[in-house]
């Protein structure tokens, strides 16, 4: 037998999926999930903390999906599927995606930081390492995080109102030239992708350079 907790969390999820964030109002959720409307506010304090718990749970489930996927002996095409999966977990769940990117918590770790970021982060890395990175990591993981939400929020109002058919390749190609913009063409590194790449190994030779060496260096490379 499920918990009140989880009947709640199933019905507010089913509620916003289905008819919006305007949807999932105390009454509603306490019809759904047959629990009395202070077990709600038992649970969760009030109903911004119900859409704090579905949005991390929606978060949790989405992050498993990204750590299964296959990784690939070509970062950059682990980069270009991670966006792809980015935007259609958007359309698929278009009130939780608004939930989690278009109405951030303060405090939370999710857009900008956080387990995310990390994955993100870990993929630039190797595709640095594998010298294909022309900006450094830290500038070319915002740049990417940026323009995937952008184009999912975009696609989103697209699907509302009906129009989604006449923006088919609006992710496509947004992607193709933020990924021009931070990626070296496949071929013969560059002098820059070289010396991203040495960035990307410094962590693991760290131990023989002081901090400050670290730092200078880093920002020599990155000059370059």
């Amino acid at each position: 037998m499920t918990t009140p907790r989880r009947r709640i969390l199933d019905a507010a999820a089913e509620l916003l999926a289905t008819g919006g964030r305007d949807a999932v109002s105390t009454r509603a959720v306490s019809a759904a999930a047959g629990v009395q409307a202070q077990t709600i506010y038992r649970q969760f304090g009030d109903m911004a903390g119900l859409f704090a718990a579905v949005a991390d749970e929606a978060w949790a489930s989405y992050l498993r999906q990204k750590r299964a996927g296959e990784r690939r002996d070509d970062p950059v095409e682990d980069l270009v599927a991670g966006w792809d999966l980015h935007v259609e977990f958007g359309l698929a769940n278009p009130a939780l995606y608004r939930l989690i990117y278009g109405d951030p918590r303060p405090g939370d770790p999710s857009a900008v930081s956080g387990e995310g970021h990390d994955l993100l982060t870990g993929i630039m890395r190797r595709v640095a390492a594998a010298g294909r990175l022309r900006v450094p990591v830290e500038t070319a993981v915002p740049m990417v995080y940026a323009a995937s939400v952008g184009v999912t929020l975009a696609l989103i109002a697209a699907q509302s109102d009906g129009t989604l058919d006449a923006h088919t390749d609006l992710s496509r190609t947004l992607r193709d030239a933020v990924m021009a913009a931070v990626l070296t063409q496949a071929g013969p590194e560059t002098v820059a992708a070289r010396a991203q790449s040495l960035k990307a190994a410094l962590p693991a030779v760290a131990d023989r350079f002081s901090p400050a060496e670290q730092v200078l260096l880093g920002e020599w490379l990155d000059r370059i």
